[in-house]
């Protein structure tokens, strides 16, 4: 367990604290228990050569107890402030929050909580940290306006690894699950490109026990999303991210995507020094473990990889805007 990069001593402009919050207390808002289950990438059919590649071969647990009664009353209290702050996220989410720890102390302690921290960890099994970008942390999607469409449109994340925790009480929600395909991203995609639906009977919606329960996800791998409501109702839920912290593996994000959904105000630094977190990383590993060669092109080669996600960053900066990519609802 570690710190990929501090979180900003300053807000950003525009940014204010919410008043009269809770400090958070981690024996008294936390209550972490062991999920029943958790499966891997393998089952759900990628092969071994992919998941050499990323941060871990888990795909996603069973829900498990994240909050204590007193920690799910609160993150729903803090939602429901924030509620004010709400905009879409392009055409895949209607009505979303971003950005939230830089309006709440409350939301950004238990998202940066190392308790939480080491208990994904050990569903994870590797080292992890939340994520050097803030609009990662603490993201919560509220209800549409509109019955006829989901929450939150079938998608891989846009980011490795997170949790989906349930804000509102799932009981008191018709319809809105959380629902998983059984496949792969590239099967969701070839599905998409055929304008064919995720197949019903390849999806699961597990049953979360109540608020405060939580799936810890291989996000950027595991198709996923946030169903339509049966009823118009209060539904709201957090996903907060995080990455491994070796960054030898693959970044596993789309970053480019958030363009025009984030805050000027704060994508460009956080992206900036999410890229330079990667790459001083991987610059140490070169100059740790290069070894003398007269392979001009394979020295080449490893130094165009330690800068590869700087580069990329700054292109794809340029590039613009692009879209938020899902695969429909």
């Amino acid at each position: 367990m570690g710190e990929a990069v501090p979180f900003p001593q300053t807000q950003p402009r525009g940014y204010e604290w919410l008043d009269g919050e809770p400090a958070f207390d981690p024996e008294r808002h936390l209550q972490l228990e062991e999920p029943a289950e958790v499966l891997m990438l393998a089952d759900l059919g990628y092969d071994t050569a992919e998941m050499a590649t990323k941060a871990t071969p888990v795909a996603l647990s069973s829900p498990f107890r994240m909050l204590s009664d007193e920690g799910a009353a609160i993150m729903l209290e803090t939602a429901r402030r924030l509620r004010c702050f709400i905009r879409p996220a392009g055409e895949r989410i209607e009505r979303t929050v971003r950005g939230g720890c830089y309006r709440s102390r409350w939301l950004r302690d238990l998202c940066l909580s190392p308790e939480v921290t080491a208990h994904l960890e050990a569903i994870y099994g590797i080292e992890i940290a939340p994520h050097p970008m803030p609009v990662h942390l603490g993201h919560i999607n509220y209800e549409p306006s509109r019955i006829d469409v989901g929450i939150d449109k079938w998608h891989h994340d846009t980011l490795p690894l997170d949790y989906v925790l349930a804000v509102t009480d799932p009981a008191q929600v018709a319809g809105g699950r959380f629902e998983w395909f059984g496949g792969t991203k590239h099967e969701a995609a070839a599905l998409a490109e055929a304008g064919e639906q995720v197949p019903t009977e390849r999806t699961v919606a597990p049953e979360f026990p109540g608020p405060g329960y939580a799936v810890a996800l291989h996000g950027d791998m595991v198709v996923h999303r946030a169903g339509p409501l049966d009823e118009m109702c209060e539904r709201i839920s957090m996903v907060n991210g995080y990455v491994a912290t070796g960054a030898a593996v693959d970044e596993q994000s789309r970053t480019s995507d958030l363009i025009g959904i984030d805050d000027p105000e704060t994508l460009w630094t956080e992206w900036a020094k999410f890229a330079a977190w990667r790459s001083k990383d991987r610059l140490a590993h070169l100059i740790d473990e290069l070894e003398f060669t007269s392979d001009r092109d394979a020295v080449i080669a490893q130094l165009e990889g330690a800068i590869g996600d700087a580069q990329r960053a700054v292109e794809e900066m340029r590039a613009g805007e692009k879209g938020l990519l899902h695969y429909g609802d």
